[in-house]
């Protein structure tokens, strides 16, 4: 019950009242008007005398009466479900409290041995040869414009101080006498001036830049291994390979008195006026 009542709460409650106290008027009601209907019905003659005398009828006061009751069971019933129940109840044992303190052992601390040093490894030596061939890039500027009116510039020769190499039939970028074109320089500009063709392609496109030509001087002094490693397109880069391809042999570089091989990068520069 004390669940029921936890469940429906005290507006629960108010509303299952109301509409059971309706509800049971309802019912009243519709149980009287039949049994009226049955006695007026069998009892149609004692009308007139039920009208006459009205103030000595029984029945005239059963329907508020009838009311009246059921409201004071519904009063009762619910009072018995709120009346407190004072039966003995079970306690709980929570048990004592162990008011006893433990003692606090004191543990030593673990004494943790240093850790074995690491092997060293010795570092095996590599014997290295006297004579160490370094290889680095030269550039040789070689600035040249060509146009339709061909205008040729310097080329300016950088040649630095190595130490001695070994002599052998690698190629070279940098050597105690670097290699030249024959005649000098000013042979190899007019060389260039003449033969080198603004590409048709490039003009219309109106490319203009520097292509850089990489080639390499035999001990002949031959000029071999020709490419562009940085061009303009067109048809400029072919054309500057192509001049530089059959151009004339080379006086080739040379390395404690002996021709080597060498490798060159020349730079020709395209512009339209």
């Amino acid at each position: 019950m004390y669940q029921l009542l936890d469940t429906l709460g005290v507006f629960g409650l108010l509303v299952v009242f109301i509409v059971t106290i309706v509800g049971m008027i309802f019912l009243f009601r519709a149980v009287m008007n039949k049994k009226t209907s049955q006695i007026l019905d069998e009892n149609r003659q004692s009308d007139v005398r039920t009208k006459k005398y009205y103030s000595v009828d029984i029945t005239k006061y059963s329907t508020l009466l009838g009311v009246i009751g059921l409201n004071l069971s519904l009063a009762f019933t619910l009072a018995a479900f709120e009346f407190p129940d004072f039966g003995e109840k079970e306690l709980v044992d929570l048990g004592t409290l162990d008011a006893d303190v433990e003692e606090l052992i004191e543990i030593p601390p673990t004494e943790q041995k240093p850790p074995p040093p690491p092997k060293v490894q010795q570092p095996e030596i590599v014997e290295v040869p006297d004579e160490e061939e370094i290889e680095e890039e030269i550039e040789i500027d070689l600035d040249v414009e060509i146009d339709e009116e061909t205008v040729v510039e310097e080329i300016i020769v950088s040649d630095e101080p190595e130490e001695e190499e070994t002599v052998s039939n690698e190629i070279f970028t940098i050597v105690e006498e670097s290699a030249a074109p024959k005649g000098g320089m000013q042979a190899f500009y007019q060389y260039v001036a003449k033969n080198m063709k603004y590409p048709s392609q490039a003009r219309r496109m109106g490319i203009e830049g520097k292509v850089f030509v990489q080639f390499v001087v035999d001990k002949d002094g031959t000029i071999t291994d020709v490419k562009a490693i940085r061009g303009i397109g067109g048809g400029a880069d072919e054309e500057a390979v192509r001049v530089v391809k059959n151009a004339d042999k080379w006086t080739p570089g040379k390395q404690r008195g002996r021709p080597v091989r060498q490798r060159i990068v020349i730079p020709i520069n395209f512009k339209l006026q």
